[in-house]
């Protein structure tokens, strides 16, 4: 068709061929849509690594941008572990899990029941895991959950009182990461271990200014030079999000200091890595409640747009690819500098802030979460105990409702009434 087109221009002109000027008027337009969707879509991994027999947790590894990061590791032979907050028996775990096996034909995929959404989950696994002797093998951990309220909506808490953006983008990293730390330092010194957060451009307008700013001199005090103070941000469902991920960001630096300070038995250099990794805006179900503020309206509204979003948002598929350049570029191994490496777009990127490198703000941050785990533990201890305590008394009463039924069965009687057709009133019949 196009040889019998070209030769009909050649011999009879253009105009003989028909709409051909409106064609030849909507190619550049096209052409320009593919450089822009190109352009948009990112960076590609060019990144390969022998993934065969590394064991990998995941969280957030079932839906978005996590999804694809496992589906990309699970391809190359590497063993998965899901952290999901889904009941094991729950059919959509075992649907899903049954299928990355299928499509990646990778059968070393499992999942364990960890809720984000609550410390005690956290503590239960994380002490489970390194309750193993010898320790067990883990070479990578990948932190892809994400929770953002909208903007519109209103402030939600876990149940053990915590915010839950802060709880679920940080805290609850933070704390998985305290305890699984004596496994990552107990890894064998020619293994190459990496801790990889997903972190995002937005923690640029954070504040952790009532945590890492230094508390005011008393009056009595000896004078110290003078210091700049700033008055925090008021916390709302707007910059929730973004303070959480600036706490995310700041702890990871922190993380790899405190792994790098552990001096081994054997005095071998620590050989754990830690690396952010911003994915850059994707199509994925965090992204859309963002853009619609989580209501039905804003929801039109991003259906209507569709094509523009496709057009500027990433694919969640290309939004991993950063991920899997994090997890399998050589320079990022053991060894290999000291670690705390911002990845976007497949490239080492600065930091957009520099107060996350400050050494003191990490050990105030470091320091008010632990006091904040403790609490929100203890607050949870208290409910869960409560909790028990309440389940008990219903049962024990249910069981003395049911003993007391089966005596009146036994005995003839309902409700202190002789039972009809007994033998008194037979006779007296």
């Amino acid at each position: 068709m196009p040889v019998h087109m070209a030769a009909q221009v050649l011999f009879d002109g253009f105009d003989s061929v028909p709409f051909i000027w409106p064609i030849l008027k909507t190619i550049p337009w096209l052409g320009a849509l593919y450089l822009m969707k190109i352009f948009f879509a990112g960076a590609s991994n060019g990144s390969e690594r022998n993934m065969h027999s590394k064991v990998v947790l995941v969280t957030g590894g079932t839906s978005g941008v996590g999804q694809a990061v496992v589906r990309g590791l699970a391809s190359r032979g590497a063993q998965i572990v899901l952290l999901t907050q889904h009941s094991l028996g729950d059919p959509f775990i075992a649907e899903y899990i049954d299928d990355l096996r299928s499509e990646t034909n990778n059968q070393l995929i499992t999942a364990e029941q960890v809720d984000l959404a609550s410390l005690h989950s956290v503590r239960q696994f994380a002490t489970k895991w390194i309750d193993n002797a010898p320790p067990r093998r883990l070479d990578m951990v990948v932190l892809c959950a994400n929770t953002l309220t909208p903007t519109s909506g209103d402030i939600q808490s876990t149940s053990e009182g915590i915010e839950s953006n802060w709880q679920i983008n940080y805290l609850a990293n933070f704390h998985l990461l305290s305890i699984l730390s004596p496994a990552l330092r107990a890894q064998p010194p020619d293994r190459d271990v990496r801790v990889i957060f997903g972190t995002c451009s937005s923690y640029m307008g954070g504040d952790l200014l009532h945590i890492t700013q230094p508390p005011s001199k008393k009056a009595n005090s000896k004078p110290s030079p003078p210091r700049v103070t700033q008055e925090p941000t008021k916390f709302s469902p707007g910059n929730a999000y973004a303070t959480s991920k600036l706490a995310l960001t700041t702890f990871a630096l922190a993380f790899q200091k405190h792994l790098s300070a552990f001096k081994r038995p054997d005095n071998v250099p620590m050989n754990t890595r830690v690396v952010l990794v911003d994915p850059g805006f994707c199509r994925t179900p965090g992204t859309r409640r963002w853009l619609t503020w989580g209501s039905l309206f804003g929801l039109l509204v991003y259906l209507v747009f569709y094509p523009l979003w496709w057009m500027v948002l990433k694919s969640p598929a290309m939004g991993a690819e950063s991920f899997l350049y994090a997890a399998m570029e050589e320079r990022f191994g053991k060894g290999e500098g000291e670690g705390g490496w911002l990845i976007k777009e497949c490239g080492v990127r600065k930091f957009g802030r520099e107060d996350v490198t400050d050494e003191e703000a990490q050990k105030r941050l470091w320091a008010y979460s632990e006091r904040m785990v403790e609490e929100a533990e203890k607050r949870g201890a208290v409910d869960r105990a409560k909790a028990k305590k309440e389940e008990q008394e219903r049962k024990e009463e249910a069981d003395a409702a049911k003993e007391m039924q089966d005596y009146k069965d036994k005995v003839g009687k309902k409700d202190g009434q002789k039972k009809d057709g007994s033998r008194r009133s037979k006779k007296v019949g």
